[in-house]
């Protein structure tokens, strides 16, 4: 329930990834987490007909993990019977063979360790593009958290070959997920689409068709409806986690409501309750974090700025200055868990903006 059937107020990238995947091209999707950034590319995807393939490099911790979801990833994305005798020809000539005992599907199996993964590499990469060509259809593979390739290929020698064949496949799309496009990325003139926090203009018709859908209303004689909008400050995800915690609550309390009336009181004891219930991972998130990015969190949590390198607010925050303070600005955005400058320095997750608060007052 209130998961949106459309995206909401994205119909305008959505038509722009759908044209580069028309054209073939590679691209960078940026936001933070929940912003809908997966949502958008599968529905372009579906959209213009290709074949979508993903891999979350966070998921792989070497190389031979990489090789067995990028195997895997094939085999489900490319499951007719024709598909998969075309990929048993391709095995061939492979150090590797589609082993069907375990399903009709089959799965690509090779011998661990096998001792050649860079061969693997090589021709589990080209046979999308193969694929495609011999099934005259288009493919786009969905890379999510790509840095975190660094973190078992320290030589950068898969990174180099992955971005060499990002170019040179012409019936293969690319799109790369990201917080923010990383300098490689601008400098492949990549083109990169950035999905901005909704503003509460775009978010207010989708949640009043949503609990008019669930059989509620916001009362409009409270300040119900701004309350809710100001504490999910246009993140989708956290919008439909939040309006599923409201029906939950009010339906607990009212097994057979009447007017389906929601008030600002029930929607700050549905967000109390939401927050007490995840307050963990945001214990440990917070632990994780290097002493000053934790510090500089807290910070703008307490006290929102558009100017943290301002000397009066680091003296008022006590914050290292200079690269210091900068390098804990760039990491925590690339995490996912502020805004840059474009958007004020605040944070971005709302759910955590108000957990801060209430574990800092």
């Amino acid at each position: 329930m209130f998961v949106s059937q459309s995206l909401v107020c994205r119909e305008a990238e959505l038509q722009q990834i759908c044209t580069l995947l028309r054209q073939d091209r590679d691209f960078v999707v940026t936001g933070i987490s929940g912003s809908g950034r997966r949502t958008l590319i599968r529905r372009a995807a579906r959209q213009v007909g290709s074949r979508c393939l993903e891999i979350d490099f966070l998921r792989c911790r070497n190389a031979g993990q990489f090789l067995r979801f990028l195997a895997d990833g094939l085999i489900h994305t490319f499951s007719e019977p024709d598909e998969l005798a075309q990929i048993q020809q391709w095995s061939l000539d492979q150090p590797l063979t589609l082993d069907k005992t375990l399903s009709s599907q089959g799965r690509l199996v090779w011998p661990i360790p096998s001792g050649k993964d860079w061969a693997l590499f090589e021709g589990l990469l080209a046979l999308p593009q193969q694929l495609a060509e011999g099934l005259d259809c288009q493919v786009v593979i969905i890379f999510h958290n790509f840095p975190h390739i660094r973190s078992w290929d320290r030589q950068g020698k898969w990174e180099t070959h992955l971005r060499q064949e990002i170019e040179r496949q012409s019936r293969v799309s690319y799109a790369l997920v990201a917080t923010v496009a990383e300098p490689w990325m601008l400098a492949s003139q990549l083109p990169v689409i950035s999905l901005a926090p909704l503003s509460d203009e775009e978010l207010h018709p989708w949640i009043i068709s949503s609990m008019a859908t669930a059989g509620l209303k916001f009362d409009p004689d409270s300040r119900a409806l701004e309350l809710y909008l100001r504490y999910v400050q246009g993140h989708m995800k956290d919008a439909i986690t939040l309006a599923q915690r409201i029906w939950l609550d009010y339906h607990a309390v009212n097994p057979q409501p009447a007017n389906g009336l929601i008030q600002a009181h029930q929607v700050h004891s549905s967000i109390l309750s939401l927050i007490q219930d995840i307050s963990v991972t945001f214990e440990a998130l917070l632990l994780l974090l290097p002493p000053t990015q934790a510090r500089v969190l807290e910070s703008l949590a307490l006290d929102p700025t558009d100017s943290p390198q301002a000397s009066a607010y680091i003296k008022k925050h006590q914050l290292s200055r200079g690269g210091g303070l900068q390098g804990a600005l760039n990491s925590l955005e690339q995490k996912g868990l502020i805004y840059g400058p474009q958007f004020s320095y605040r944070i971005a997750l709302p759910f955590l903006n108000f957990w801060l608060n209430q574990r800092l007052l």
